[in-house]
């Protein structure tokens, strides 16, 4: 069923968070993978179902054209169909699964004539941390980017593991605290796509979403230009009090953000949060933002 989606830059609109509804080139290779390990597996399904109810039919008791032989017990051609078949269709599959996700490797970059957006991701508990290092802006719950345009996420966790992932586009991967993994997707039009952590995480794991809005460039510079002058400055400290645990955080901005944040993150120079084990969230109100763009 359809979600309402929060596009940054425009009136609500409606995203479908469905997995058969690929909207950039990573998802789109899925999805064939997908079709294509369906077709495969239907090539010996159908004809199982079918020779099953050929063989019921054939050997019922009115049908005097059909040899009883109550000593058969072995035919070598009987098992070479039986085995060569199911062993070519698992070869077909594991060659199919193999290839494409090799192609479809998460550090593999998108093959494009323009040059990737950097976004470093941070998963806290419960809300997403976007960093622009490019821009030297941040957000919280909402990723822009521009259409048509490779993106290059480098992620890690400041808390527990989650999962990023925003299904339309395609290659959910783990947020790691300590660690960083890298992926690069791409949204082939203009729309709001809904990301979530797919995995459960604590308390907040229900909530634990947020939208990315792909945009025209021309609307990307001006989000860029519009959050630059409205919002919070994200530095050490602002940061800690960012980390602190809560619940359905509304999406909002940071003009600026310390370049070094993302390495102190996962250096853990910066203390990692408290994780759902020291959760106090039952009295927790949610937490607003400054910047208009964002609501």
């Amino acid at each position: 069923m359809p979600v309402e989606c929060q596009n940054a830059l425009t009136a609500p609109s409606t995203c479908h968070a469905g997995l058969i509804d690929p909207q950039g080139p990573v998802s789109a290779a899925e999805m064939l993978i997908l079709l294509d390990a369906s077709l495969i597996m239907l090539a010996i399904i159908v004809p199982t179902i079918l020779a099953t109810l050929a063989f019921a039919w054939w050997f019922r008791a009115s049908n005097p054209r059909a040899k009883y032989r109550p000593d058969f017990s072995y035919s070598g051609r009987i098992e070479l169909i039986v085995w060569s078949i199911p062993v070519m269709v698992i070869l077909l599959l594991g060659g199919v699964s193999w290839i494409g996700s090799h192609r479809l490797d998460p550090a593999t970059p998108i093959e494009s004539s323009i040059a990737p957006l950097e976004v470093q991701v941070v998963s806290l508990d419960w809300k997403w941390l976007f960093l622009y290092p490019g821009q030297g802006l941040a957000s919280v719950n909402l990723l822009v980017v521009p259409a048509g345009t490779p993106v290059h996420f480098r992620l890690t966790s400041a808390s527990v593991l989650s999962a990023f992932f925003v299904p339309q586009l395609g290659s959910m991967i783990y947020t790691m605290n300590g660690m960083t993994t890298q992926l690069n997707l791409m949204a082939d039009h203009p729309g709001a796509y809904r990301g979530m952590s797919s995995h459960f995480n604590g308390d907040g794991f229900s909530n634990m979403h947020f939208t990315l809005s792909a945009v025209d460039p021309a609307q990307f510079a001006a989000w860029v230009a519009r959050a630059r002058q409205a919002g919070p400055v994200l530095d050490a400290v602002s940061y800690r009090a960012l980390s602190r645990q809560s619940i359905n955080v509304a999406p909002y901005t940071f003009r600026s953000a310390d370049p070094a944040l993302f390495g102190d993150i996962v250096m853990q120079t910066l203390p990692p949060g408290p994780g759902p084990g020291q959760s106090r969230l039952l009295n927790v109100a949610p937490r607003n933002g400054g910047d208009d763009a964002a609501r």
